[in-house]
C-alpha cells in the first residue's frame, strides 16, 4: 500500500493529459486593440511568413557558428553566436506580436519548415564562403518580405506591426547582412 501514489491530497501531476485545440492555426480572436480583423489577419499571415524565416535563420547561424573553419574561425564564430542571439531575440518579438494581435505565432520546427521559403542547407559541413552566402540570401529573402509587409501594414493602419518590421526586423537584418557580407570581401592578410 505504501507504493501508491496519495491522489487524495492532489500532489501527483496528472501526467499524460489530452486536450482540443482551442484555436486555429491561420485564425485571429477579437482583441479591443483597435485594428479590423482583416488588419489583423493580415498582418498575422505577414508576420507568421517571416518568424517562420526568422526561426530558420537562427537556425543557420548556429549551424555555421558550429561548424566555422579558416583563418577567421574565431571572429566569424563569435559573429554569428552574437547574431543567432539577435535572431532569437527576434524571433520571440515576432511570435508575441502575432499573439498580440489575437493570431497564432508558428512555433513547431516542422510547422515552420512548411511554412520557410529559405532553402535547406546541405547536411554536412560548406566551405566558409558558401556558408556566408547563404545567410546573406536568408536575410534577403526575410529583408524583401519584411519591407513588402511593413509597407501593406502601415497602409492597413497598423502600425505596431509597421514599427516591429521597420525598427527590430529590417534594421537588425541590414546591419547583420553588412557584417556578414565584409567577411566575403577578397582582401589578404598580410601584403607581401
Amino acid at each position: 500500500m505504501a507504493d501508491e501514489p496519495n491522489t487524495t491530497h492532489g500532489s501527483q501531476p496528472w501526467l499524460h493529459q489530452k486536450g482540443q485545440v482551442i484555436q486555429e492555426f491561420g485564425t485571429v480572436k477579437q482583441f479591443p486593440i483597435g485594428l479590423t480583423y482583416e488588419t489583423r489577419m493580415y498582418a498575422c499571415q505577414r508576420l507568421n511568413k517571416v518568424l517562420a524565416d526568422t526561426q530558420i535563420l537562427y537556425g543557420l547561424y548556429k549551424k555555421s557558428h558550429w561548424l566555422m573553419r579558416g583563418a577567421t574561425f574565431y571572429q566569424l564564430h563569435l559573429l554569428l553566436d552574437k547574431h543567432a542571439g539577435e535572431q532569437l531575440e527576434l524571433v520571440d518579438t515576432i511570435a508575441e506580436r502575432v499573439q498580440s494581435l489575437g493570431g497564432v505565432a508558428v512555433g513547431d520546427p516542422r510547422h515552420v519548415a512548411e511554412i520557410t521559403s529559405i532553402p535547406r542547407p546541405p547536411d554536412g559541413v560548406e566551405e566558409v564562403p558558401a556558408m556566408l552566402s547563404r545567410l546573406l540570401e536568408a536575410h534577403e529573402t526575410i529583408l524583401v518580405e519584411a519591407h513588402d509587409a511593413a509597407a501593406r501594414t502601415v497602409e492597413m493602419g497598423d502600425d505596431g506591426t509597421n514599427d516591429l518590421l521597420v525598427s527590430q526586423v529590417i534594421r537588425t537584418g541590414e546591419l547583420q547582412a553588412w557584417f556578414v557580407a565584409e567577411h566575403l570581401v577578397d582582401t589578404p592578410l598580410v601584403r607581401v
